[in-house]
Formats: structure tokens, sequence, C-alpha cells
């Protein structure tokens, strides 16, 4: 991937995590370039295959295209950051995340999206009013 596709990632992104949403500048690592279809699974390094995710998301997310929705243990895709609206699938609630459809259950259950730091740091943010 050359260096002109990552820095669209990073700007389309706005340096935040387009899963839950944390800045980079307050996760202390640099969010990496997410290939939102692994190359596993026939995805490409085409910035729509693309997405700027935090180490915790990109990590939990792994190869998944698919997780299970918590509230009917059904299986639903992930949510797609170029052919989704956030807000169509998430809410927050406080700094949690909430999940409004199967899809944004499944994706903040795989990802792990209220682990106890990501709440700290959402938290710490809000109250700066920073997080959007």
């Amino acid at each position: 991937m050359d260096a002109e596709t990552r820095r669209e990632v990073r700007q389309r992104g706005g340096n935040r995590c387009e899963y839950c949403r944390l800045p980079q500048a307050h996760t202390g690592l640099t969010h990496h370039i997410e290939h939102i279809r692994a190359k596993r699974h026939g995805g490409t390094d085409d910035p729509e295959n693309l997405a700027l995710a935090c180490h915790r998301c990109n990590n939990r997310k792994g190869p998944n295209i698919a997780g299970i929705d918590p509230m009917n243990d059904t299986v639903s895709e992930l949510f797609h950051p170029r052919r989704d609206g956030w807000a169509d699938h998430f809410v927050f609630q406080g700094a949690r995340i909430e999940g409004a459809t199967a899809v944004g259950r499944a994706t903040v259950q795989l990802l792990g999206m209220n682990d106890a730091r990501r709440v700290e740091l959402r938290s710490q943010i809000m109250a700066r009013e920073e997080l959007g």
C-alpha cells in the first residue's frame, strides 16, 4: 500500500477510529490502516476497502466479516465504514457505544468497544467535549 493511500485513509477517517470513534491523539498508539474485508477473503488495498482503526478494534476484528448479534444469537455482518453510516448502527449511551441494529450489536460485541479502557478514554474525551 502506498503512502498516498495511507494518507487518504487517515484524512478520510479524521484521525479517529472509524469503528469506536476514539481519536488517535488520545490512544497513545498509531491507528492502523485496516482492511474491511481481509486479503485472505479477497479484500484489496483499494481505498474503498480500507478504514482507520485503533489497535484494539483492528486486533479484535482480525479477518472477521461477521459476528453474533447478542440480542437474538444470530449471525450478522459487521459494520462496514465505507458502506454503512455510523449513526445508523450505533448510539452513545454516555461513554458507552450501544448497537442500534444487529450489525451494530454484533460489531460492538466482537470489537469489545466497551472494554474498560475505551470507556474510560471516551469519558475523559467527552468531558473535554472532543468526541463526536
